[in-house]
């Protein structure tokens, strides 16, 4: 008697992974999902591996986890792959604070961030 089964949220030949509270500005988060978008799987590591922007750690992180939800869960060949998208989210923002001068008092935000890395499987051409 229980629930029906809920249909995927991507295609069959795709995979995805997402990482929130990342601890950086939406903006710069997107410079770096930027730097990745529609190259190979391949290329888009060796890219965030040397990269100077210290989120790219945690958005590698992610590609490897669809690479890896990719190939263990939906059986696609690991060296056809794309990053098909990344896009980037808002998550909450710490509300910090410090006093000012003329009893102000300064704000701070500290925002967070999430992103979303789908891998798609293309054929190669020859």
């Amino acid at each position: 008697m229980g629930k029906e089964k809920s249909p995927r949220r991507v295609a069959d030949n795709e995979a995805m992974a997402v990482s929130r509270m990342l601890r950086t500005s939406p903006q710069k988060l997107n410079l770096v999902a930027q730097m990745i978008r529609g190259k190979s799987v391949e290329k888009a590591m060796t890219d965030l591996t040397f990269s100077k922007k210290r989120i790219s750690e945690d958005v590698l992180k992610t590609l490897k986890s669809a690479v890896a939800n990719a190939e263990n869960n939906h059986g696609l060949d690991v060296d056809d792959l794309i990053v098909a998208e990344a896009w980037v989210g808002k998550n909450l923002t710490m509300k910090r604070g410090r006093p000012r001068a003329r009893g102000r008092f300064g704000k701070i935000l500290k925002p967070f961030a999430q992103v979303t890395i789908k891998v798609r499987q293309v054929e190669e051409q020859a």
